[in-house]
């Protein structure tokens, strides 16, 4: 097995959550929940739907307060969501510094992170002219404009096809690798997470049943014999399959 590079454990933390509890109508949701992300640290989350991957991602941007315990972020984050929501009355670039001040400054800022996401020669385009992939990468330049200490990523590649979501993967890690945010992302999808993580994390039941670090140097094959195993124990961890055939990597 190659080991990827570890000096992330010696970066700054990012995020702290301790004692983490947030319940909806009686029922609770996370229970409890620990959890540290250094700067420069690629975690993905998964875990089966309902089990709160994107109640605790609402808490890290503060649309949601805890029930308990501490929940402590950078001033600045970002969000990339399924849905690009970029809006339809503004132009690419405007989309991209939405909310910024204007100032020649910010819409050089702007039209750089169109560079880095391969949209250059979109700036004065409309969202409606661009693909799927194209409109997904405008979401993720709007993010990284802002030089994000933490980037919040929910399911940010669900709604492309098979092509252009292995190319948006390969963009995310790359520019996370560039600019060294912490990164939670929650995904569904258990190649993306072996393909794109430093920790996979599990939730179930309001904790978190698995944190592992995938110790694999970028970038990866999915067809490499470690990466098929760290695929194969996340998916028994998941119900997919049986433990004693895949047992946990520790």
């Amino acid at each position: 097995m190659t080991v990827a590079d570890d000096s992330r454990s010696a970066a700054p933390t990012a995020v702290r959550i301790e004692g983490l509890r947030k319940a909806f109508g009686g029922k609770v949701v996370l229970d409890g929940v620990e959890l540290t992300i250094r700067r420069g640290e690629f975690v993905v989350l998964l875990g089966p739907s309902g089990t709160g991957k994107t109640t605790l991602l609402r808490l890290l941007t503060g649309l949601e307060a805890p029930d308990g315990g501490q929940v402590l972020v950078p001033a600045v984050r970002t969000t990339v969501y399924q849905e690009p929501r970029l809006i339809p009355s503004k132009r690419v670039l405007a989309n991209v510094i939405v909310g910024q001040r204007r100032s020649k400054s910010t819409r050089e800022a702007g039209r750089r992170a169109l560079a880095e996401v391969g949209l250059d020669g979109k700036a004065r385009q409309w969202p409606t002219t661009l693909s799927g992939g194209e409109a997904q990468r405008a979401a993720l330049a709007r993010a990284l404009v802002r030089e994000p200490e933490l980037l919040l990523l929910d399911e940010p590649f669900a709604a492309l096809d098979a092509l252009t979501r292995l190319q948006m993967q390969d963009l995310v890690g790359d520019l996370v690798a560039r600019h060294r945010p912490a990164v939670l992302m929650v995904t569904h999808d258990v190649d993306e997470a072996v393909r794109l993580a430093d920790r996979v994390l599990v939730l179930d039941r309001g904790r978190f049943a698995v944190d592992i670090d995938i110790d694999l140097a970028h970038p990866r094959d999915r067809t490499d014999p470690d990466a098929l195993r760290y695929r194969a124990s996340l998916l028994a961890e998941l119900g997919v399959g049986r433990v004693a055939d895949n047992p946990r990597i520790p």
